[in-house]
C-alpha cells in the first residue's frame, strides 16, 4: 500500500481496485500531507485521478474534500449505501463512477461539481436523480440504467451537451417532450426495459442520434417526426406494442438495423420499403403478408418473419435464406412497378434545373442519360452543389473550373476513366465529391493533392482507381471515405492516420484483417466491414467504444466472436474486444 501511494503522488493517479479494501485509507484523504520526511515534497503531485473499483467499500468520508484536484474518482463495484455531501467540493471531477453499489440516494450537492462530464450510477437502487444534477452544464454522459427511476429531473433540460443518455432498465413512464427536446446533441439514447408508452413528437430533434434503444417498453406509437432523426443507424423497437408504422420511416436514409419483433403489426409500410437496411426483424407479430416491395430492399442480410401468420407466403420461404425470399418478393411486383417511371423531355428537364439553379445554388441532372452537360446550365457561376449522377459523362465540363464556390459535386454512376485533378484543383472549396461506381483508371499517388480540403469522398465500385500506396494523409480534413467493392485485400496503410474520419466504410471487399491502427480513429462513429473475408478483430477495436455508434459486420466468416453477442449489435461488439485486451 506504501508503495502505491508513494507513485501516486510521482504521478497524481492512484488505482486500489481489486484489493478487498473495506474502508478507503485515511492516507489517500491525507493526499500531500501524508508525505514523510523522507520524501522530496516539492516533487509531489495532488491526487487527480482515484480508482477504488471492485472492493468492499461501504463509505466515503466528507474528508474527500481535500482532494481538490480530482479529475476521476471511480467506486464501482462496492458496497456504498450513499455518497458524502462533500462530492460537490469537487470542482474539477470530470468522472464520477459508482455504478453497481447499493445507493439510494444522491445527494443534491452533486450539482455543484459543475465540471462533470460522465457520470456513471447504474446498478444502484436509486429511485430518483437529483434534480441539481441539471446545473453541471457540461455533462455528455449520463448512464443510470437498472435503478428504479419513474421519471427524469425536468432540469436536465439545462445539460445540452449530453451526448449519451442510457436509463436502461427502470420504471419510466414517460420521456418529456422538453427533455428530448433539449438534448439536440444526443447521438445514442437506450431507454429499453422501461414503462414507456409512447415517443414525444420532440423526438425529431435529435438530427445527430445514432443509436436508439426502446425495446421492451409498452410503445404504441411512433411520432411521424421521426424522420428527421436522419442520422439513425440502428433502432430497436421490439417487445412493445406497435399496431402501425409511420410511413415517415422511410426517409431514414441511414438506417441499418430495425427491430420490430414481437409487437402487433398488421402491416408494414410501403413506404419504408426505400430503407436501404442490413437487417429487418419482423418476427412475432401480426402480419398476414408483405408488400412486394420490400424484394427491392437488396441491401438486406437479414429479414426475420418467423412467428406471423402469413398467408402469402410459403413457410419454405419464410424460414429459407433471404435472398430468395427478396427474389420472390420481386417477381411479384408488375412490369410497371419494376420499371424506371418514364421522364419527361430532357431539355426540358435541363431547362427547368438551370432556372432552379438561379435560386437555389444547386443544379441537379441526374439520370438524364446525358454525354456532355449543355453549356448554357454553367451560367450560374455561384452553384455549390451539381449532381450529375446517372449519366454517361466521360469527361467533366471544362466549365466546371468556373464554379469556384463548389462544394459538392456528385458524379456517381458515370463513365469517368480519368482522375479529373486539374478540374479539381480549380475548385478551392470542394469538401464532397462522389465518383463511385466509374471506370477510373488508377489514380496518380499524388492525385488527391487536388483536393485538399475534403470531407467527404467516394470511390466505391472503382477497383483500379487506387493507386498502390493510396496517400489518404493529404485529406486531413477528411470525415466521411467510402470504398465499397474495391476489391481491396487490405486496409490502405494510410487510413489510421486520417485523425477526423467519422464515417469509414470497407464492405464488400476481400479484407481478412483490420489493423490494430485503428484504435487511432477516435472520431469514428460509423465503420461498415460487412461482406469481407474477416475472421476475427482486433481486441484494439474495443477503443473506439465511446464514439463508435455502428459497426456493421455481418457477411464475414468471423469465428472468434460468438453469434449471441454479434446479434446484440455495435456496442456489445465493441464492450467484448475491448475486455480482451491484455491488462497493463
Amino acid at each position: 500500500m506504501d508503495r502505491l501511494l508513494k507513485a501516486a503522488r510521482s504521478s497524481g493517479s492512484l488505482n486500489l481496485s481489486n484489493l478487498s479494501l473495506k474502508d478507503v485509507p485515511n492516507a489517500v484523504y491525507q493526499n500531500l500531507d501524508a508525505i514523510g520526511d523522507d520524501d522530496k515534497w516539492w516533487e509531489g503531485v495532488e491526487l487527480q485521478k482515484l480508482i477504488l473499483a471492485h472492493n468492499d467499500i461501504e463509505s466515503l468520508k466528507d474528508d474527500l474534500r481535500n482532494l481538490a484536484l480530482l479529475t476521476v474518482l471511480n467506486v464501482s463495484h462496492n458496497k456504498l449505501s450513499g455518497l458524502p455531501a462533500a462530492i460537490g467540493e469537487l470542482p474539477m471531477l470530470k468522472s464520477l463512477d459508482v455504478s453497481f453499489n447499493s445507493i439510494i440516494k444522491i445527494p443534491e450537492e452533486i450539482g455543484s461539481a459543475t465540471s462533470l462530464v460522465k457520470f456513471d450510477c447504474s446498478s444502484n437502487q436509486l429511485k430518483e436523480l437529483p434534480s441539481s444534477l441539471g446545473r453541471c452544464l457540461e455533462l455528455s454522459e449520463l448512464k443510470a440504467s437498472n435503478n428504479f427511476f419513474t421519471s427524469l429531473p425536468e432540469d436536465l433540460a439545462n445539460c445540452s451537451k449530453l451526448i449519451k443518455v442510457d436509463v436502461e432498465g427502470n420504471k419510466l413512464k414517460i420521456l418529456s417532450e422538453d427533455l428530448i427536446a433539449s438534448w439536440a446533441m444526443l447521438t445514442e439514447l437506450n431507454a429499453s426495459k422501461n414503462s414507456l408508452s409512447g415517443l414525444p413528437e420532440s423526438i425529431g430533434s435529435l438530427s445527430l442520434l445514432i443509436r436508439l434503444d426502446l425495446h421492451q417498453n409498452k410503445i404504441s406509437f411512433i411520432p411521424p417526426s421521426i424522420m428527421d432523426c436522419s442520422s439513425l443507424v440502428e433502432f430497436y423497437m421490439g417487445n412493445n406494442s406497435l399496431t402501425m408504422l409511420p410511413m415517415e420511416l422511410g426517409a431514414l436514409s441511414r438506417l441499418g438495423v430495425f427491430d420490430l419483433h414481437s409487437n402487433q403489426l398488421k402491416a408494414y409500410p410501403v413506404e419504408a420499403c426505400k430503407l436501404r437496411l442490413s437487417v429487418l426483424d419482423l418476427s412475432n407479430n401480426s402480419l398476414t403478408g408483405l408488400p412486394p416491395e420490400i424484394g427491392n430492399m437488396t441491401t438486406l442480410r437479414k429479414l426475420l418473419l418467423n412467428g406471423n401468420p402469413l398467408r402469402t407466403l410459403r413457410s419454405t420461404l419464410v424460414s429459407g435464406p433471404t435472398p430468395a425470399l427478396l427474389k420472390y418478393l420481386r417477381s411479384r411486383l408488375s412490369e410497371a412497378e419494376n420499371s424506371e417511371a418514364s421522364t419527361p423531355e430532357k431539355l426540358d428537364v435541363i431547362s427547368m434545373a438551370s432556372r432552379l439553379s438561379i435560386t437555389s445554388k444547386e443544379l441537379s441532372l441526374e439520370g438524364l442519360g446525358l454525354n456532355a452537360v449543355p453549356s448554357e446550365v454553367w451560367e450560374m457561376g455561384e452553384i455549390i452543389k451539381v449532381d450529375l449522377s446517372r449519366n454517361s459523362i466521360q469527361e467533366l465540363p471544362v466549365e466546371l473550373t468556373l464554379c469556384a464556390s463548389l462544394k459538392t459535386l456528385i458524379l456517381s454512376r458515370n463513365k469517368i476513366t480519368e482522375w479529373p485533378a486539374a478540374i479539381l484543383k480549380s475548385l478551392p472549396n470542394l469538401s464532397s465529391l462522389k465518383l463511385d461506381n466509374n471506370p477510373l483508371r488508377q489514380i496518380a499517388s499524388n492525385g488527391f493533392e487536388s483536393v485538399p480540403m475534403l470531407q467527404v469522398l467516394d470511390l466505391s465500385n472503382n477497383a483500379a482507381s487506387l493507386p498502390t500506396h493510396p496517400a489518404f494523409s493529404t485529406l486531413r480534413y477528411l470525415q466521411e471515405l467510402y470504398l465499397r467493392r474495391m476489391q481491396l485485400r487490405e486496409v490502405p496503410t494510410d487510413i489510421p492516420n486520417l485523425q477526423q474520419l467519422q464515417i469509414l466504410d470497407l464492405s464488400q471487399n476481400s479484407l481478412q484483417s483490420i489493423p490494430e491502427g485503428f484504435k487511432s480513429l477516435y472520431s469514428l462513429t460509423e465503420l461498415d466491414l460487412s461482406d469481407n473475408n474477416i475472421s476475427a478483430l482486433p481486441p484494439e477495436l474495443g477503443l473506439l467504444e465511446p464514439n463508435l455508434q455502428a459497426l456493421r459486420l455481418e457477411g464475414n466468416p468471423l469465428r472468434s466472436i460468438r453469434r449471441s453477442i454479434l446479434d446484440r449489435g455495435t456496442k456489445a461488439v465493441l464492450n467484448y474486444l475491448k475486455d480482451k485486451l491484455p491488462e497493463h
